[in-house]
């Protein structure tokens, strides 16, 4: 038995840290913890205007200026071709997740904040003693909140780790038609970006003619809950050992360009031709 494994029979207890406008985490994501385990708090990050400015500067300080417009170009192009359907698709899936999970999360003790680093994230978060988190957020957390928890703090990252570590793997791998690595990995958080224990590796059939990468890497996700539950379950009873990772290439990857996305379609668009 591991430190800080839970050696009763109740169902384990778990934070939720998410983007208060990302509806499928705060409520869809949300519904399925507390019905899977004992839900005892949610964090809600508040995205302002600064930080997206933020990350963009980083984007420039990591690419320069002309693959910082590739970003900005392929952000249009989402919202013209992709958006909309995305929405749609996005609202029918939380009404099934909810449908699903029927959990009343509305009266869970809830913090609202636009830094889930600071002082009262970690105020909260200990008062509630939680067994483990979950971040489903773009922040890089310090060791101060992700330590809390007695089994940890955990990712349900979109893409396969080392491989594709950063916010979008599964566009890249998409892009650099390493299809076999287009899926979620749920691994716990330590001091580096996506470099935890990976405890599972997981996908679904998906359609990259028919699903944007946005729908992939949700997909992912959404489509795993109940292994997810159980690794997790696992966990907590200090039953879950990490998966090898000797030998794995490891690459962080950044925003998804246009042209990246330019030759992803046509590959694919090749890829069809042949095997029509």
């Amino acid at each position: 038995m591991t430190a800080g494994a839970v050696t009763n029979t109740a169902r384990p207890s778990v934070v939720l840290i998410c983007h208060q406008e990302d509806v499928l985490d705060s409520q869809g994501i949300a519904g399925w913890l507390a019905c899977d385990f004992a839900l005892c708090g949610i964090v809600l990050i508040r995205d302002g205007g600064g930080a997206r400015v933020r990350r963009l500067v980083r984007e420039y300080g990591r690419l320069g200026l002309l693959r910082l417009i590739d970003v900005l170009l392929f952000r249009v192009y989402y919202r013209l071709r992709w958006a909309r359907s995305d929405q749609k698709w996005q609202q029918r899936t939380l009404a099934t997740l909810r449908a699903r999970y029927r959990a009343d999360i509305s009266r869970l003790p809830r913090i609202t904040v636009s830094n889930p680093n600071a002082d009262e994230v970690a105020t909260f978060i200990t008062g509630l003693q939680p067994d483990f988190s979950v971040a489903r957020c773009k922040h890089i957390l310090r060791p101060e909140i992700f330590n809390i928890p007695r089994c940890g703090s955990y990712v349900l990252h979109p893409g396969i780790c080392p491989a594709y570590r950063n916010a979008h793997g599964c566009f890249w791998a998409l892009v650099n038609r390493d299809l076999a690595n287009v899926g979620m990995t749920l691994l716990k958080i330590d001091k580096g970006i996506d470099t935890g224990p990976v405890y599972l590796r997981a996908s679904y059939a998906f359609d990259e003619l028919r699903e944007s990468h946005i729908r992939i890497q949700q997909r992912v996700v959404l489509e795993n809950l109940p292994t997810i539950s159980a690794v997790f379950n696992a966990l907590c009873r200090g039953a879950a050992q990490p998966l090898s990772a000797d030998g794995d290439a490891s690459a962080n990857w950044g925003q998804p360009w246009l042209t990246a996305y330019l030759r992803w379609r046509s590959c694919l668009r090749k890829a069809l031709r042949v095997t029509g």
